[in-house]
């Protein structure tokens, strides 16, 4: 085999392992800006940094958003229902309160983690006094 062929084939592998490594990690500095404002007639902005949204997900991909999120103190996610995916909200710092389907209250500060499944309903609130950190992963089967 010539060398140029060896190095041809080389060179295709290195290229196809980094587009493998590019869609499987998303550092700080590529995450996309997708911000907005009374989020499901919640008050205030929803400040989102994302890997990729719903709008880029691809139909047989399971994940299909993760973003860290920020509520600054008073903002809020309004109750809405998720009538075909499911929602995690990983909390990383910061103090506020969710809401669960049953209208449940509940304290969540960092390190906690909530769920919405397919069908079930929730909100969130910034009720401290510094931004409110969170992870949001929504998936989809």
């Amino acid at each position: 085999m010539n060398r140029a062929v060896v190095f041809g084939a080389v060179a295709g592998i290195f290229a196809f392992a980094t587009v493998a490594q590019a869609e499987q990690l998303f550092t700080k500095d590529t995450l996309k800006t997708w911000d907005r404002d009374k989020v499901a007639g919640g008050e205030g902005t929803l400040y989102g940094k994302f890997s990729f949204t719903r709008n880029d997900a691809k139909k047989d991909e399971a994940i299909k958003e993760i973003g860290w999120m920020t509520l600054q103190p008073g903002a809020s996610i309004g109750p809405h229902k998720h009538e075909v995916n499911e929602d995690a909200y990983i909390i990383v710092s910061g103090e506020g309160t969710f809401t669960d389907s049953a209208g449940q209250e509940s304290v969540v500060r960092g390190g906690d983690i909530t769920i919405a499944r397919k069908g079930e309903s929730h909100a969130l609130k910034n009720t401290g006094n510094e931004p409110l950190v969170f992870l949001d992963v929504v998936g989809q089967q």
